[in-house]
């Protein structure tokens, strides 16, 4: 195998994780925003905890575009 194949194979592997990323934003929100259809009182309670979940989803799907990324330019 080519180097430069292995390069784009390795880094679209690595980009997995932004498809992860979205999926757990999605839970984080459908589950925030059912929460919050329930108890309406305790939404602005746990909204807090809602932007730092956003945040570490976020982050992970950050992290895994710079390995990507990291992957076909550095190397």
């Amino acid at each position: 195998m080519e180097l430069e194949a292995a390069k784009m194979i390795g880094a679209g592997l690595a980009a997995i994780a932004l498809a992860g990323a979205g999926v757990g934003i999605g839970i984080i929100f459908g589950n925030y925003l059912s929460g919050a259809m329930r108890n309406p009182s305790a939404a602005q309670k746990q909204f807090p905890n809602l932007l730092l979940g956003f945040a570490l989803a976020e982050a992970t799907g950050l992290f895994g575009l710079v390995v990507a990324l990291i992957i076909l330019f550095a190397f």
